[in-house]
């Protein structure tokens, strides 16, 4: 039996030739994402209707979606998160959702470093104002020896605390499922709640899933009440982070900066934030790592293989 293979994301196969030769050896049919861009959810309707599987990015494969998709048989993920698969939808139909675990997490957590560093220092502004030969000096903050609240400590988060010892920085992390024998071993503190991370922290690090829980996570509240020359960082998913809420902080300088890799609409909706001198913003790329799209391509590839062929 030949299955048929929707592809999705853009850089699957983009280094490396692995991740397509592991499908065509199986005598699978590959259907790439036709239009370079993220797809819509009128798009992605058009794209599944006759798939057995599913390699999948940030585009949608909610229950609008999927009721569409009557051959569909395995979804596996490019990355971890699945806050664009409707999983009630899948688990009520029998079909296999997959992830590509532990694939780009040293990727993600070097990007979470780079953009609290960039934030911190003002590393886009001063080299925008070097380009213009503005060469004033432009006094920022440091990192070494501050504190750093991580709101989820999974193995990102985990990742990104083990840099953070290069810092001598005190690590705070706040999760609702401890991993207390890795906190002994590595010198992180846990917190009762998140209010007491945002307000003992200098440097905060977004590490969760996108759920009804974690929707707005952090709004006006949770900006009021954090230190006024703080940054917050979040590389996991847009929409932990109320925007209107993140763009008035920024404005009236509540905290000292913001590096953002993830938005809910990407791009974001209010583009006067993206001219904001005391935010990094990147373009949900924490994990387009040459290294980590292709571990990711390979171990989507063989998620989908040996869930078509179990």
């Amino acid at each position: 039996m030949t299955y048929k293979i929707l592809v999705t994301p853009r850089s699957f196969g983009k280094h490396s030739q692995r991740p397509m030769q592991l499908l065509k050896e199986k005598g699978f049919h590959v259907k790439k994402n036709p239009y370079g861009k993220i797809l819509t959810e009128d798009q992605m309707i058009e794209q599944v209707k006759d798939v057995d599987g599913v390699i999948i990015g940030v585009d949608p494969l909610n229950q609008k979606v999927l009721q569409h998709a009557n051959k569909l048989k395995a979804i596996s993920k490019y990355g971890v998160g699945l806050d664009n698969i409707d999983l009630d939808y899948t688990k009520k139909h029998n079909i296999a959702v997959s992830i590509a675990s532990d694939t780009n997490t040293d990727a993600v957590a070097d990007y979470t470093f780079a953009l609290m560093m960039a934030a911190a220092r003002r590393v886009a502004h001063i080299d925008k104002e070097c380009r213009k030969l503005n060469w004033e000096k432009i006094t920022t903050i440091d990192i070494s020896n501050k504190t750093l609240g991580l709101i989820g400590l999974g193995n990102i988060g985990k990742k990104v605390s083990r840099r953070a010892q290069g810092f001598d920085m005190e690590v705070l992390a706040y999760d609702l499922n401890p991993d207390y024998e890795y906190s002994r071993n590595n010198g992180i503190s846990y917190v009762d709640s998140l209010e007491e991370i945002l307000k003992k922290s200098d440097f905060i690090s977004l590490h969760l899933p996108l759920n009804a829980h974690t929707n707005h996570i952090i709004g006006s509240h949770q900006f009021d009440i954090m230190k006024s020359n703080s940054v917050i960082v979040n590389t996991a998913r847009g929409g932990l982070i109320d925007e209107q809420a993140l763009f008035n902080a920024l404005q009236y300088n509540k905290i000292w900066g913001a590096g953002i890799d993830v938005f809910e609409s990407e791009p974001p909706k209010n583009t006067e934030m993206l001219n904001m001198e005391n935010i990094v913003v990147g373009s949900h790329c924490a994990a387009s790592t040459v290294e980590a799209i292709d571990n990711m391509g390979i171990t989507a590839s063989k998620n989908i293989i040996g869930n078509l062929l179990r």
